[in-house]
């Protein structure tokens, strides 16, 4: 499994022959001005919740890719409405994808389309794959709920944010990372407004001084798992 980071809170997941898009908020995003998203490939796309920093370029690369988005009930049924291939999900429920199967998880933030309309509740994806299991947050504040997810699988990488102020920040993640069982981590909303600038050697430093391991990648670059 190869993991690419887009920048904010956007991921790129191949997995054998096919390629997952998270959240994609690319375009309007200055520090990702280097990708192109017309290049992006992606066979199914992620949406963890509808605010403009995770949806911004989601139709543009589903009708560009024919890409299926995966998202809550009322995510889905928006891009369905523009004659997009979505599959609805809701919190608990899981279903088998090609690529391994998906389930979507609680998390604590909003969810409202840019112009006001109701994004549904935000949430998670766990998805257990082949041969490696990963944590994808969302935005979310550290909750209880985290930790019914290692009662039922036993991960290889949790995906968290650490941008503080809109979600938890490294202390929270330090403490996520129990919950969920796994001292691997990618962190991610960071560093994109001024809001969520973090010092990365700081929260490198926290997490190493717990037995943990931190990644913090550059936009564009990936990781193997």
């Amino acid at each position: 499994m190869k993991i690419t980071f887009y920048g904010h809170a956007c991921l790129g997941i191949e997995t054998g022959d096919t390629h997952i898009l998270v959240d994609p908020y690319i375009s309007a995003n200055e520090k990702a001005s280097h990708i192109d998203i017309n290049q992006i490939k992606a066979d199914y796309i992620l949406v963890t919740h509808a605010h403009q920093d995770h949806t911004l370029d989601v139709e543009t690369i589903a009708k560009h890719t024919g890409a299926m988005v995966i998202s809550n009930f009322e995510v889905a049924g928006h891009y369905g409405d523009k004659g997009i291939d979505v599959h609805p999900m809701n919190h608990g429920g899981s279903w088998d994808f090609e690529f391994g199967k998906v389930k979507y998880v609680n998390a604590i933030h909003t969810s409202s389309f840019p112009d006001g309309s109701y994004g549904g509740q935000p949430g998670g994806f766990v998805i257990e794959g082949e041969h490696k299991n990963i944590y994808i947050a969302g935005d979310t504040a550290l909750t209880m709920d985290m930790k019914l997810i290692p009662m039922y699988i036993k991960l290889d990488l949790a995906i968290l944010p650490v941008g503080d102020n809109f979600t938890m920040g490294v202390d929270d993640a330090i403490i996520a990372s129990d919950f969920v069982e796994c001292d691997k981590v990618l962190g991610y909303h960071f560093d994109t407004f001024g809001y969520i600038e973090i010092n990365h050697e700081e929260a490198k430093r926290k997490f190493f001084d717990k037995g943990k391991d931190l990644m913090l990648l550059s936009i564009g670059e990936s990781i193997e798992l």
